[in-house]
């Protein structure tokens, strides 16, 4: 019988903790997979991740769980950027590490500018390690071009130098070697990758994510000007949008293994509350909208959703056929979370000294943050899956 669900597995936390797979993940697989090592049900790794290219973190997977992972399957933070073309011939500058020009190339972006291209041009900007200062005074930078937007695709090494750089983009329009002026407002457009704040790697203690660094920079941006810093699109969990292309994803995956049954049921396993399951949560609030009010084009507005203008230039629905009528959350603790400590038994008494980590243009709604389930690890929520869904 044909399934009618899939999953969609968060990867640090989850599947792994750093460069060490979980235990779990391997016997959760063993169950997914038949006898030749092909998964059983549509599956898509949804990660906040974006340093890396798909094709490389298909292969750390395929080798964390023993089973061939296509770059198909993999959605990082950044994947969804490829329906913004009305960005792709602009002149972009792209912070964060790892490989951010090919990236962006393959993303579909024709020309990128990276952060140490722009420090290069103009070395009179990085002022705050004094060992990279320049000796004499430089020439004056001729032939750059005017950025016309800015791609942060997560946590840059030098913050300092990314973060002076970046504004000075936005205050100067584009042009950095330009005195001073005016202070555009509207900035620049500003397309932003990963939310988390924290994530888990093999430290006891949960890291600094990509939204710690635009923590840092919203409030430089607002100290300087007066103004909110303005994001164009926030892409990653739990922005609606990526749910969105990863149930996308889902049904492309069932059309190509021949499976004829609509997929009617989605199940998220993440370890992060406030962006696994608060976007699972969400997601899961749109479908019951879109069914209740037959919406069959477009990402429905709603009040938790941030940048509307990301949903509505979402073009994915080609025949779309809006089968999906549920998106559970399953919360595992081997992450973020910690069993009875993070999520309040009784939101309404809590709802005021829960500390939420969610995104600044994420309205905060408690009850998006409780999740359908709370189990162990993740070969205890596949279990779970398969109980619901009455599958052997």
């Amino acid at each position: 019988q044909p399934p009618a669900f899939g999953f969609l597995f968060d990867v640090d936390g989850v599947l792994v903790r750093g460069s060490q797979v979980v235990p779990a993940a391997r016997q959760a697989f063993q169950r997914l997979a038949d006898s030749r090592g092909r998964l059983r049900v549509p599956v898509v790794f949804l990660t906040n991740a974006g340093n890396c290219l798909r094709s490389a973190k298909a292969r750390e997977l395929s080798q964390a769980l023993g089973l061939q992972v296509s770059p198909e399957q993999v959605i990082l933070s950044h994947s969804p950027l490829r329906l913004f073309s009305q960005f792709h011939r602009k002149c972009m500058l792209v912070a964060g590490q790892g490989p951010v020009e090919e990236n962006a190339q393959k993303l579909g972006f024709k020309h990128v500018v990276t952060i140490e291209a722009l420090r290069k041009a103009y070395p009179l900007l990085d002022m705050v390690d004094q060992s990279r200062r320049p000796k004499e005074l430089p020439p004056p930078t001729t032939g750059f071009p005017t950025i016309e937007g800015v791609i942060l695709f997560g946590e840059p090494v030098r913050w300092e130098t990314s973060l002076q750089l970046i504004i000075d983009i936005l205050l100067s329009n584009g042009n950095p070697g330009a005195e001073l002026q005016d202070i555009p407002y509207p900035h620049l457009p500003v397309l932003a990758c990963n939310m988390d704040l924290l994530w888990m790697a093999e430290a006891k203690m949960p890291r600094f994510g990509h939204g710690t660094f635009l923590l840092c920079l919203e409030s430089i941006y607002k100290k300087v000007t007066g103004r909110e810093l303005k994001y164009e699109a926030l892409i990653g969990k739990p922005s609606s949008v990526t749910y969105r292309y990863a149930e996308y994803l889902i049904k492309q995956q069932a059309e190509e293994q021949g499976w004829k049954s609509p997929i009617r049921r989605l199940y998220a396993v993440g370890d992060n509350p406030m962006s696994d399951i608060y976007g699972a949560n969400l997601y899961n609030n749109y479908l019951k909208s879109a069914h209740q009010n037959q919406v069959q084009a477009g990402v429905k507005r709603s009040p938790q959703a941030a940048s509307p203008q990301t949903e509505d230039r979402l073009e994915l629905r080609k025949g779309y056929n809006n089968s999906v009528e549920s998106c559970k959350s399953i919360l595992v603790c081997t992450g973020v979370y910690r069993r009875n400590v993070d999520v309040p038994s009784n939101t309404e008494e809590c709802t005021t000294e829960m500390v939420f980590h969610g995104h600044r243009d994420f309205c905060f709604d408690p009850s998006l943050v409780e999740a359908s389930y709370i189990v162990q690890d993740v070969n205890d929520a596949v279990q779970l899956a398969f109980k619901k869904e009455n599958w052997s």
